[in-house]
C-alpha cells in the first residue's frame, strides 16, 4: 500500500509539472516526480520504465543546472531600447495585458503626453521576455512605470540585468531610478535589484 501511494505521488507530480508556466517550477516538479517514479519502478523491477525515468531525471538535472548557470550570466539576457509607441512593444503589452495590469495597474501602453518615456525590451536570444519603462523626471532621475517579465522567466529575475549589467539606462541619461511598489511582493525583488527605501519610495543609483 505504501509503495502504491509513493508511486501515485510521483505520477501526480509529473502530470502537474506539465501544467506549470514557470520553467523552474516545471523542472523541479518533473525531476522529483521522475525520481519517485524511478524508485517505484525499480522496486517492482519494471526495467523499461526505470530506464525511461532515469533518462528524464538526467535531462531535468541538466536543464536545472543550465537554467541556474544562465540566470547569473550577463551574456544570456540583453537589454534593447525600443520606441515607447512602437508596434511590436504595443503588441507585446497587449498580448500580456492582464498579467501586466496585475503587476502595474496604473500602467498604460500609450506613453501619453508630458515627460518622455523610455522603454526597454529584455531579450533572451531572439525572444522578448520582459519590459522596463522609465519616465523622465529631470536631472537624470527616472521613474520606473513598468518592470515586467513573462511568467515562465520570472524565477530568474532577468530584470536585474537592466539595473546591474546593462548600460542601457545610463546611456539613456538616467543616473537614478525611483518607484513606488504596487504591493508587498515587489519588495524582496527590489532589494535584490539594488534598490533602497527613501520614505515611501524605492531608489536605485546607476553607475555612469
Amino acid at each position: 500500500m505504501f509503495y502504491e501511494v509513493f508511486g501515485w505521488i510521483g505520477s501526480v507530480l509529473i502530470v502537474v509539472s506539465l501544467m506549470q508556466a514557470r520553467m523552474l517550477v516545471f523542472r523541479w516538479m518533473n525531476l522529483i516526480g521522475s525520481t519517485i517514479a524511478t524508485a517505484y519502478n525499480l522496486i517492482y523491477g519494471i526495467w523499461p520504465y526505470v530506464a525511461m525515468n532515469v533518462a528524464i531525471v538526467v535531462i531535468n538535472a541538466y536543464w536545472l543546472n543550465r537554467l541556474y548557470r544562465e540566470a547569473k550570466d550577463p551574456e544570456v539576457y540583453k537589454v534593447i531600447p525600443v520606441p515607447s509607441d512602437g508596434p511590436y512593444l504595443r503588441h507585446l503589452l497587449t498580448v500580456h495585458g492582464a498579467d501586466v495590469a496585475h503587476f502595474a495597474p496604473a500602467f498604460t501602453a500609450e506613453p501619453g503626453e508630458g515627460a518622455p518615456r523610455h522603454s526597454f525590451l529584455i531579450v533572451r536570444g531572439d525572444e522578448a521576455v520582459g519590459v522596463v519603462a522609465v519616465r523622465e523626471e529631470g536631472d537624470g532621475v527616472g521613474r520606473v512605470e513598468l518592470d515586467w517579465v513573462k511568467p515562465r522567466f520570472r524565477d530568474f529575475t532577468p530584470g536585474h540585468f537592466v539595473y546591474e549589467n546593462s548600460s542601457a539606462l545610463p546611456d539613456a541619461g538616467f543616473r537614478q531610478l525611483r518607484l513606488t511598489p504596487h504591493d508587498m511582493t515587489d519588495r524582496e525583488y527590489l532589494r535584490k535589484a539594488g534598490f533602497r527605501t527613501e520614505r515611501t519610495e524605492w531608489v536605485r543609483d546607476l553607475a555612469a
